[in-house]
């Protein structure tokens, strides 16, 4: 059993950085692939990245890559976000996913796949 909690959510103004994590409980976080996908209201669940439990490999949705960074920190359990130049689309509640994984280098982009989730942490980017 893995518990998950992101932190580091709040209101920005486009342009802006904010870093998120995701604090893992449980001793084998090193054997989870790891997303972060977001959601707001009246739609879907949407991937925003993934990272294999190596960290080896990495995965961005098209609207996000190059602004923003998933990394990982096995020693501290914690898997991060970092997003730059924020935009007012980018306003959802963030979600941090977990999935354990016997190959190193697995991650998938769909969240059918992920056995646990944090409750979210909500990022509002203002014009």
């Amino acid at each position: 059993q893995v518990q998950l909690v992101e932190a580091g959510g709040g209101l920005v103004q486009a342009g802006s950085s904010l870093r998120l994590s995701c604090a893992a409980s449980g001793r084998t976080f090193s054997s989870y692939s790891m997303g972060w996908f977001r959601q707001t209201p009246g739609k879907e669940r949407e991937f925003v990245a993934a990272i294999s439990s190596s960290g080896s490999r990495t995965n961005y949705t098209d609207s996000v890559r190059g602004r923003f960074t998933i990394s990982r920190d096995n020693a501290q359990k914690t898997v991060y976000l970092q997003m730059n130049n924020l935009k007012p689309e980018d306003t959802a509640l963030y979600y941090c996913a977990a999935r354990l994984s016997f190959t190193s280098t697995y991650y998938s982009t769909q969240s059918r796949n992920y056995d646990f989730w944090g409750r979210g942490t909500q990022i509002t980017v203002s014009s």
